[in-house]
């Protein structure tokens, strides 16, 4: 059984609530054990992306987060449940490496994406839609693009580039997702998604249920991505926290930008709870049955990977709030598209094998490979690296280390320039 399969199984069961959302929660220290305070307050996407567009295609709106005006093309997709989000902090990492641009796509159904069908989470559908909001961000000329998906977003980022829809596609980046290992957990899934609450009070306990649950293992990543797979019960809309206005943008031939912002719900003002303390040892992930701290080999754990590099660029927010009797709720009801997730996955292996660009899978383990994946990387078929300590969310859990790796990969295929101090990473193989 893979590390991916038991993942799954042991996260069927319910997680339990933290303490700190259980009521008679004393603060201070507790049978002589050190405490610390983690911030789970929201952060808005505009600390980390320069802009975002709601892309119009036909009667579809696309949301896609943007940043940079020169260099290369890396055109985001999440994983499902997730949000374009999820690709913030390293979107900041990345930038810092090499001189890129970054287009994150809210897929349909996720995020503040809205289409005629958001049901329609088909491979043929998903894909369509990538190709559509690519012409229509740059057109005739498009620059070198550089597909990169996780996870479900991954899978649709290789038919994509085998279907050739991605105008200028240069490069191809997988993130932890193998069709065997994919396959053999979907019979865990439904049990992993029931298991996971279905309301929150506040889009605090929201991020920091994505910790203490072990879903992410990185706090400022949680702050800015878990928003964005939330919406409020009471009007259905998605949650945005943002600090500048949303251009329009039509993806028609005769497309023009419109001045005018799509209103969305916008949150400038975010419920601050107290702070819950928590004692130093909680919120570790398990494998195998031994308990440890996610570190890098220098000793610095996942949440503090971005922190050390890339924390003093990224504004901190004290908001207040008049949201607190809110209520919020997970943006797409996964359970309901089960009918699609064997079409993401089947036949990806030898689609990823015989896509005819550069292509680079990073995994949080080696035993996700399957057996047509590691004759492939025994043949130098693609460059592979493996990052151990992460959770599926690898970039989220380790934005900096996927990002030099990401950088190496543009870097030595000549698809960008380094920028001054960069060290190319030798690559694992």
């Amino acid at each position: 059984m893979s590390s991916l399969q038991k993942h799954l199984l042991k996260k069927s069961l319910p997680p339990a609530l933290p303490k700190a959302f259980l009521p008679s929660s004393s603060h201070g220290s507790h049978g002589g054990r050190k405490r610390h305070k983690k911030n789970y307050t929201p952060l808005p996407w505009s600390d980390f992306f320069d802009r975002s567009e709601d892309v119009r295609v036909d009667n579809n709106c696309f949301r896609v987060y943007l940043c940079g005006t020169s260099g290369p093309v890396l055109l985001l997709l999440h994983g499902g449940g997730h949000s374009a989000l999820s690709w913030a902090v390293f979107t900041v990492a990345v930038r810092q490496l090499i001189d890129c641009q970054v287009a994150a796509v809210d897929i349909r159904g996720h995020g503040h994406t809205m289409t005629e069908d958001d049901d329609d989470l088909s491979a043929e559908t998903l894909i369509s839609d990538i190709g559509a909001v690519a012409m229509a961000l740059y057109g005739e000329k498009t620059p070198p693009i550089v597909l990169m998906g996780h996870s479900m977003g991954g899978a649709i980022a290789v038919r994509a580039a085998a279907k050739g829809v991605v105008p200028a596609l240069v490069g191809l980046a997988v993130i932890d997702v193998v069709e065997g290992t994919a396959m053999n957990a979907l019979v865990s899934m439904q049990g992993f998604l029931r298991g996971r609450p279905t309301s929150f009070k506040s889009l605090e306990q929201t991020i920091e249920w994505s910790i203490r649950s072990g879903q992410l293992g990185n706090v400022q990543s949680a702050r800015v991505s878990m928003p964005g797979q939330m919406k409020r019960v009471d009007t259905s809309e998605p949650v945005e926290i943002r600090g500048e206005p949303v251009e329009e943008f039509s993806g028609s031939a005769d497309s023009t930008r419109d001045s005018t912002s799509t209103p969305h719900l916008r949150v400038d003002n975010i419920a601050t709870e107290t702070i819950k303390e928590e004692e130093e040892g909680e919120g570790q992930r398990t494998e195998g049955g031994h308990v440890h701290k996610e570190q890098s080999e220098s000793g610095s754990t996942p949440s503090d990977l971005s922190s050390a590099s890339i924390g003093s660029t990224l504004k901190e927010h004290k908001q207040k709030s008049d949201l607190s009797s809110s209520e919020y709720t997970w943006r797409i009801d996964l359970t309901k598209t089960q009918r699609y997730w064997a079409g993401w996955f089947e036949g990806l292996s030898s689609l990823f094998l015989t896509t005819a660009v550069p292509k680079i899978l990073i995994l949080a383990g080696v035993d996700r490979l399957d057996k047509e994946l590691t004759i492939g990387q025994m043949q130098g078929k693609f460059q592979m690296q493996v990052l151990s300590g992460c959770g599926h969310a690898v970039h989220e859990d380790a934005p900096d280390k996927v990002a030099e790796i990401i950088a190496g990969f543009l870097v030595r295929h000549k698809f960008a320039q380094p920028k001054e101090g960069f060290q190319r990473p030798f690559p694992a193989c």
